[in-house]
């Protein structure tokens, strides 16, 4: 689907000399989602993960950098190595430990490592080395280090940027930061919030940071409501309008003449198909009919094996030619039925004789 986008590109006087301290907006890469509920009974995810994202203006090369996990409260650091670089406005997808086969996979990782997150509260950092931490026992005990591009505590974390950490996370809940990775306020709290994950990699579009408000959204929808009434079917259809025996004598039985009869039905409980007929004029001759049942189909009793059976004369009531229990096949049902006479036709004046014969469909 086409989707619109609005673009701000921003113009520098001067380029950045040195690395930003943590406790500063960074200029470049940041944590913009966590997800620690992998595998976890009712995940939406199999795995862990990690997202980072280039909010900046210019690639980022990570073949240095590491992603470092802390429990809550820990100043041991888990390291997983990056690699390959990152064009602005790009996500980076670290795919981390899983507790069982539960969740859906995550789309192809850029990266992948061991570290098992906590739900309850933990530290994640960018940082541009594979050294491990050794800080975070203490809010602000890890800003100073001028190797920490981002930092995030969430839940219990003892260590996180501004006034207090990120939420807490669950087996269906990331932390997400605002403006699609773009708001870096240094105030964990108020930068992310508690979402359903949906994990990015570097297959992802690229999203624009304009460095003041977050972007708008790539897309917008919009609800129609749709309704519409259907309306009952119960149709017959004939192979031929009209029969004709063409010249017989008295004494003959002419051959019997195909007329295929397609029944449409919606009822869920079947049909009942019937035939009768009005009396040949000038005098009556001894006309039938025989027929075989489509699939889900059961022939009357008069029809069965094959015999024909003499039409009755309305008002006699009709001859049952066959039920069904349930609807018509898509394009209808086709009963094949033979119209003949039940005997020889019997002397009568010479002359042309004609009659209707009529087939009714009744929904049971």
């Amino acid at each position: 689907m086409p989707r619109a986008r609005l673009l701000v590109l921003l113009a520098f006087a001067a380029a950045l000399l040195v690395a930003p301290a943590a406790r500063s907006a960074s200029s470049d890469m940041v944590v913009s989602q966590v997800y620690a509920g992998g595998g976890n009974s009712g995940a939406t995810y199999a795995n862990d993960f990690v997202e980072i994202f280039n909010r900046g203006t210019t690639a980022i090369d990570l073949g240095t950098w590491s992603i470092q996990y802390a429990s809550a409260a820990g100043t041991s650091w888990q390291a997983t190595a990056l690699s390959g670089s990152v064009q602005p406005g790009r996500y980076y997808l670290i795919q981390l430990a899983s507790a069982a086969a539960v969740g859906s996979a995550l789309p192809t990782p850029d990266a992948t490592g061991t570290s098992n997150l906590a739900q309850s509260g933990g530290k994640v950092a960018i940082v541009r080395s594979a050294t491990p931490l050794t800080c975070g026992a203490s809010a602000g005990s890890c800003s100073g280090n001028a190797a920490v591009a981002d930092l995030v505590g969430y839940g219990s974390a003892a260590d996180y940027e501004g006034a207090d950490a990120a939420p807490a996370l669950s087996s269906t809940t990331a932390a997400l930061r605002a403006g699609a990775g773009c708001m870096d306020t240094d105030a964990n709290a108020s930068d992310f919030s508690a979402e359903t994950p949906a994990p990015r990699s570097s297959a992802t579009a690229a999203a624009a940071c304009s460095g003041g408000p977050p972007p708008p959204p790539q897309g917008v929808s919009g609800n129609a409501a749709v309704d519409i009434d259907i309306q009952g079917v119960l149709s017959i259809a004939l192979e031929r309008p009209s029969i004709s025996f063409g010249n017989a004598s008295a004494g003959e039985t002419p051959a019997a003449v195909s007329e295929r009869v397609t029944v449409s039905s919606s009822n869920d409980a079947g049909y009942a198909l019937t035939v009768h007929r009005s009396a040949f004029v000038p005098a009556d001759l001894p006309l039938g009919l025989s027929s075989t049942a489509p699939a889900g189909g059961q022939l009357g009793p008069a029809l069965v094996g094959g015999a024909t059976a003499a039409i009755p004369i309305a008002p006699a009531a009709d001859l049952l030619i066959g039920t069904t229990a349930a609807r018509s096949a898509q394009g209808g049902d086709a009963w094949p039925t033979k119209v003949g006479f039940v005997g020889p036709l019997p002397v009568v004046p010479p002359g042309h004789y004609s009659a209707t014969v009529t087939y009714t469909v009744v929904g049971r």
